[in-house]
């Protein structure tokens, strides 16, 4: 079969003011960034009313394993499917980030006959939104050390800096570091580190804004330091949130592109699902329910991680509705959380049999959203058809809905059936609400244990002098009444990579929490969460070059 470079390189597109014109987007709205992809002006809002009945399908998954799942493929698969059987849809997707292009994943922009287009320019710097939220991020550092050079007048306690930088390229030797060296006119010495861009506070803050106001109230509030009386230091403090939003004010309007089947697509935004919420932007989804039937947008990881934050966060926050949810499962993953070895080839329905655990948890944790859902059973060529029909058969007594999916190879006629499915789960729903799993007021340790026990299957939570610490600080700041964002392993419904399938009589250890006002959510910390990843001993980059015509190889 062609690599997907080569069948997204061989694909016909639609220019993409052809692809707004046929959404009625009124064309002084569109702002071409070549001839297939676009930025979409926000004055659009005021332009185009909103539909009575707005369908909203999140793509969520079972706890995911290193060969991946194919959700971001199910995504797109389904939103073009749903247009195939006359529901018009648009997807929404989060924007890749170089460093796991070059890294170790390749390209994130689905895969074979189900992907987004141009996929080399969606890959690869795009429209620019990720540079622009790394310059942001770091004017606001570079602004931090200069003050504190100038005489620091708002007595920042250097020992108690927060906000680090940050650069989109995966490099562990940045993730600690020693800035200022080479005496007092090199500015002051401390020890700081990098994250990564798609971890960055100001990433959360540009994908929940729907506003240039918004934008703006919200980077006043990022939390930079404590002062040398133990206060807060926000970003407001250095006056210069205004020119942080500048350089936002493109970053902001999502972006126009389409699917391989000329399905129209929102690429926007792309925060880290593991320490932030881990879905695209908000003013895209809003902006394609305005424009379609049914909006499907993807949420990063499993339930546990990308669908708890988009309920308890983003839905919360943007007023959102969930009509319905497609859980992502593969044989090859129900295996692994089986306890299957590499070679599989003895006992497979004995592996898949126990791995169905983690499955149904997934399931288990979309139910408790009140929220109705349908398996996507993505298909990869070296499934048995005895273990497609075992799992097929297993839920199919349970009543519930599954579809394989084949999109890869057929696109969206690969899930025809899910899409039917999705279609008669969200069509009869009743006009119920999603069911956030805590409240604002309860306290901050009260939150954390709705989550992990209800969500993660967690028997308790420990916390450790660090943690009591900063919850002792976020209560006295007034900052407790924020939403959650647990940063914790995808690799595991607990906080033990290792720990695979169901596991249960666990603990979550929780050994700080920072704080995201700006984006206005609290982040524990569970173990050791990576904020900058390290490259392979082999890495993508080796493959990716370009042939004499100038055309892109080895990206996918």
């Amino acid at each position: 079969m062609k690599t997907d470079l080569e069948i997204a390189q061989e694909a016909k597109l639609l220019p993409v003011t052809e692809l707004a014109r046929q959404l009625n987007i009124p064309e002084d709205f569109v702002i071409p960034c070549g001839r297939y992809k676009a930025k979409i002006s926000l004055r659009v809002f005021n332009q185009i009313r909103a539909r009575n009945r707005k369908r909203l399908i999140l793509v969520t998954a079972m706890t995911p394993t290193p060969r991946g799942e194919g959700k971001t493929t199910v995504s797109i698969g389904l939103s073009m499917a749903l247009n195939r059987i006359g529901k018009s849809s648009i997807v929404a997707l989060r924007e890749p980030s170089l460093g796991p292009v070059f890294g170790i994943k390749g390209g994130a922009a689905g895969g074979g006959y189900s992907q987004v287009l141009p996929m080399e320019d969606i890959n690869l710097h795009f429209t620019g939104d990720i540079h622009a939220v790394g310059s942001a991020h770091n004017l606001l550092a570079t602004v931090l050390d200069n003050h504190i050079h100038f005489g620091n007048k708002l007595n920042v306690d250097e020992r108690e800096i927060v906000f680090t930088r940050v650069m989109d390229m995966n490099d562990r030797s940045l993730r600690n570091i020693v800035v200022g060296l080479g005496g007092k006119k090199n500015g002051p010495a401390r020890e700081d580190s990098f994250m990564i861009t798609a971890a960055s506070e100001v990433m959360a803050i540009l994908a929940l804004s729907e506003s240039p106001d918004e934008l703006k109230e919200r980077l006043d509030k990022i939390f930079v330091a404590y002062d040398m009386a133990g206060g807060p230091v926000f970003a407001k403090n250095f006056g210069i949130t205004g020119a942080m939003a500048v350089l936002l004010k493109d970053a902001i309007k999502p972006n126009l592109v389409q699917t391989i089947e000329h399905t129209p697509a929102f690429i926007h935004c792309g925060p880290f699902a593991n320490i932030a919420h881990g879905t695209c932007s908000v003013v895209s989804i809003k902006l394609a329910q305005r424009l379609c039937d049914y909006t499907v947008v993807e949420a990063g990881f499993g339930s546990d991680l990308g669908a708890e934050k988009f309920v308890d966060i983003v839905c919360r926050n943007a007023r959102l509705q969930v009509d319905a949810a497609v859980v992502v499962a593969t044989i090859r993953a129900l295996k692994v959380h089986g306890g299957a070895p590499r070679d599989d080839s003895g006992n497979s329905l004995g592996y898949i049999e126990k791995g169905i655990d983690n499955l149904e948890k997934h399931i288990e944790n979309m139910k408790k959203f009140n929220i109705p859902i349908v398996i996507a059973l993505n298909i990869f060529k070296d499934d048995g058809e005895d273990e497609i029909k075992f799992v097929q058969d297993y839920f199919s007594s349970k009543n519930i809905l599954l579809a394989p999916v084949e999109v890869f190879e057929k696109g969206s006629a690969g899930a025809a059936e899910l899409a039917k499915f999705v279609v008669e789960a969200a069509e009869k729903r009743e006009e119920s609400v999603i069911r956030q799993i805590y409240e604002l007021d309860d306290s901050i340790e009260k939150k954390i244990e709705k989550v992990a026990f209800e969500i993660y299957g967690a028997e308790r939570v420990v916390y450790t002098p660090g943690a009591e610490k900063s919850i002792r600080r976020i209560n006295k700041l007034g900052l407790d009444k924020l939403p959650i964002c647990i940063a914790k392993t995808y690799s595991s419904l607990s906080d033990n990579p290792k720990l695979l399938g169901r596991p249960r009589n666990f603990k979550i250890t929780i050994r700080g929490i920072n704080i995201s006002s700006g984006a206005g959510f609290l982040v524990p910390l569970t173990r050791e969460v990576m904020l900058m990843p390290g490259l392979p001993r082999q890495p993508n980059a080796v493959n990716i070059g370009f042939d004499s015509n100038g055309r892109i190889m080895g990206l996918f």
